[in-house]
């Protein structure tokens, strides 16, 4: 029995050591793919160049990756090797892990690989063409340089501007969501085809979509024309407005109705400007549906009897709906909070079609910034520097949902 003991332990010291190398041995593999280097055909040419130049520039990347890949593969090994004894157990553990190898190296190799291969460059001075020199924090400094001076606030204007759109998209879009559902939920007949209406706008294409309001938004098109056809029947005299050309602020138009002026050097005092107020109401009429529909599959879930009592209790509609209906959906309108506040902090797409940042950057968006660092589409490639850009977003939106989970989810377990 001793004998038989000893040789599983040795075959389990054996193959959790075989397990340590292979794992590490895999790891350094994809850091290898990840590495950042100088990019072209020389270096790309054979196999010796590109290592020859991994070797050049990657190698505190490499040596950091296989840090992490010692410290992981020696707790996988720990593991294969106190289960080891119990057969079914290991048997078990090693078809798992089998089932899911084809998806740990996709997402090891294009998602965790990259993101360590971005955390490294954001650290470094990269254009892609040349290689990596190590600045340290200056990339992550640069961005908050605006403070001090007026001429490198991009991202500030840009974090400033999604702010606003935050704080007015996602209210506007929870509560129309809430009430499209409320209301296709009550109506008897037709339900599947109205859900469908309204839908419709969150699957067509978001290029598509902004194409179409691009063309509403027109200083000669159907906007315009029809508040100045409306405005004409009371004897208004509507002046038609360059909508996603106007870098004039909601509160600098309320100062200057009054006689009031906002300088430009307090741009921070202006509010959302008219270009970004027209791409936020873009924003809301693609998103709402999708919401609406997530609404609609909460009410389902609630008791019809809960609304049989209050009826009987006297409760008018009104008092059924804050009584009942909203206490209810609280679990789920903490979740669209969240989810709206993340896609409003990452928007880009309506940006990069119908503005470009502009008029005076009051629709600069951290995630078009980034774009246009990483591209050069506005200067020189500047990927170390959008990578950093990229980080205290990630930071920002990871902070803003940890106090909002904390804050609005306390309290929904009971529902």
């Amino acid at each position: 029995m001793q004998t038989i003991s000893k040789s599983n332990e040795k075959s389990g010291m054996l193959i959790s050591l075989l397990v340590f190398v292979f794992v590490v041995v895999i790891l350094l593999i994809i850091a290898l793919l990840n590495a950042p280097t100088m990019v072209g055909p020389k270096v790309m040419a054979t196999v010796k160049t590109y290592l020859a130049e991994v070797k050049a520039t990657a190698i505190p990347f490499m040596i950091a990756v296989g840090v992490i890949a010692v410290i992981l593969a020696y707790f996988i090994a720990r593991e294969i090797r106190k289960t080891y004894p119990n057969k079914r157990q290991f048997n078990e553990l090693i078809a798992g892990y089998t089932f899911l190898a084809p998806y740990l190296l996709v997402t090891l190799t294009f998602t965790i690989g990259v993101i360590l291969f971005a955390l490294y460059i954001s650290f470094t001075d990269y254009d892609i063409f040349t290689r990596p020199t190590w600045v340290g924090l200056a990339n992550y400094a640069k961005a908050f340089e605006g403070f001090s001076d007026a001429t490198k606030r991009d991202f500030l204007q840009a974090l400033y501007n999604v702010f606003w759109y935050s704080l007015l998209v996602v209210p506007i879009q929870t509560g129309l969501a809430i009430l499209l559902a409320v209301l296709v939920n009550s109506i008897t007949s037709l339900k599947q085809f109205f859900r469908t209406i309204f839908y419709a706008p969150s699957v067509t294409s978001s290029v598509v979509i902004t194409m179409i309001f691009m063309w509403l938004y027109l200083k000669d098109g159907y906007i315009n024309y029809a508040l100045q056809s409306i405005l004409g029947w009371f004897g208004v005299n509507f002046a038609k407005v360059n909508w996603l050309g106007d870098p004039r602020g909601l509160i600098q138009l309320i100062v200057e109705a009054f006689g009031g002026n906002i300088p430009s050097s307090q741009w921070y005092l202006r509010g959302p400007s008219i270009a970004w107020m027209a791409i936020m109401v873009q924003n809301i009429f693609t998103t709402v549906p999708t919401f609406m529909i997530m609404f609609l599959a909460a009410l389902q879930d609630i008791n019809p009897a809960l609304y049989e009592a209050a009826k009987i209790d006297g409760a008018n509609n009104w008092h059924v709906f804050h009584k009942i209906t909203l206490p209810m959906l609280k679990p789920i309108t903490s979740l669209v909070v969240i989810l709206g506040t993340i896609g409003t902090l990452q928007v880009f797409d309506q940006v990069f079609l119908a503005t470009k940042g502009g008029p005076l950057k009051t629709s600069l968006t951290p995630v078009f910034l980034i774009f246009q660092e990483a591209m050069g589409t506005s200067g020189p490639i500047n990927m170390g520097y959008a990578s950093a850009l990229a980080f205290i977003l990630a930071i920002i939106i990871f902070i803003l949902t940890f106090f909002q989970r904390r804050t609005l989810e306390s309290g929904t377990e009971m529902y």
